[in-house]
């Protein structure tokens, strides 16, 4: 008879669908994971922001990109998620182009 397999892992076994439990699961207290996971979480709140934007104006990615003279795939590359460019200046001219103003804000961090 062979001995029960004894657990090495410091992690929780209890299982959870809360994203947040996950994350912090997989991130730990790795300074680096948590930051790009940050990173990544602005940049598609920023690509989300975008889209919702356009389309509550009706618009097409070809008709907002006419209005700010730059191209459809720019505006498709902006609307991705994994996309990590955004800047405030490109942010501005989509901002007057769907007749909105740019607005920034610095918030607790949770």
């Amino acid at each position: 008879m062979s001995k029960p397999r004894q657990r090495t892992s410091r992690r929780s076994t209890r299982k959870t669908s809360d994203a947040v439990e996950i994350l912090d699961a997989v991130l730990g207290n790795d300074p680096k994971a948590r930051a790009a996971a940050d990173k990544a979480y602005d940049d598609a709140v920023i690509a989300m922001m975008i889209y919702q934007a356009r389309t509550r104006a009706r618009m097409t990615q070809k008709q907002l990109a006419d209005l700010i003279d730059s191209d459809q795939a720019v505006i498709s590359r902006l609307e991705d998620a994994n996309y990590r460019g955004h800047s405030l200046t490109m942010l501005r001219k989509i901002a007057r182009a769907l007749g909105k103003r740019l607005d920034i804000r610095f918030v607790d961090a949770a």
